[in-house]
């Protein structure tokens, strides 16, 4: 990483990791120094205890970034990593300088999801892990298993540990971050796949409608992994995003 260049971080999402973001780091590595962590419990951490609180995956990825001297950084998140965004955005709203809200909302118990998260939960508690996360992984493409990405994302998932899927399940289940969208402060494009089966259209249209400083991008015939389904789109869009002159604040306006 060139620390003469400003970073750029990407959060990944339930069941996922760092690796899902390999064309990400490809595309933006040149101009930005490009951090993407895997979270407690998924990954190649996926030995460890995952929280069941998303402010404490957002303290522990502010911990990494701290941990590895990174002062002002843009933050992409992805469905629960767009949870952890919003936390991180807030919690450290002098460090985020641009947010992307990515397949992603404000509340975590995810009414219009495929299927309910107390249905994943008894699936992984009844079936274990592998035979439960597959359905989950196909409903983040449009083509379902037989999208090109779907199985490098079924071989990140299932070497999740049961108590890692359940806890990661609780903590979204149990966040609710419509209260605190205005207290973000960081110029935020929200990014949606207009087939996303996690995430309604309610969801991102909130974020857009609430944070003061918000752009829409929507995608059509995309689910909710676009940045696998239709990376080039996903990158010209974080490309357009982040080379955009910086708003002057009210505050600084003559």
């Amino acid at each position: 990483m060139d620390g003469s260049n400003p970073t750029l971080v990407f959060v990944h999402g339930y069941l996922g990791g760092a690796a899902q973001w390999k064309d990400q780091v490809e595309h933006f590595r040149h101009r930005f120094g490009v951090i993407a962590p895997d979270l407690p419990g998924f990954g190649r951490r996926y030995e460890e205890i995952a929280p069941d609180r998303i402010v404490d995956f957002a303290q522990g990825v502010l911990e990494y970034l701290d941990n590895r001297g990174v002062g002002s950084f843009m933050l992409v998140g992805h469905s629960m990593g767009g949870m952890i965004a919003q936390e991180m955005a807030i919690r450290a709203a002098h460090r985020v300088s641009r947010l992307v809200l990515y397949g992603t909302g404000p509340l975590g118990a995810l009414p219009d999801r495929f299927e309910p998260i107390a249905t994943s939960q008894a699936r992984i508690e009844i079936e274990g892990v592998e035979p439960a996360v597959r359905p989950i992984v196909a409903s983040w493409f449009l083509a379902g298993a037989s999208a090109p990405a779907y199985n490098s994302c079924v071989d990140l998932a299932v070497r999740v540990k049961a108590p890692a899927a359940l806890a990661a399940l609780s903590a979204m289940e149990n966040w609710d971050g419509r209260e605190q969208l205005a207290r973000i402060k960081a110029p935020t494009l929200v990014l949606w796949g207009d087939q996303d089966r996690s995430y309604g259209w309610r969801q991102p249209e909130m974020l857009w409608r609430v944070i003061p400083a918000a752009a829409l991008a929507v995608i059509p015939g995309s689910a909710h992994n676009v940045h696998q389904e239709k990376p080039e789109i996903f990158n010209l869009l974080l490309d357009d995003f982040l080379s955009d002159p910086m708003p002057v604040s009210p505050e600084a306006a003559p």
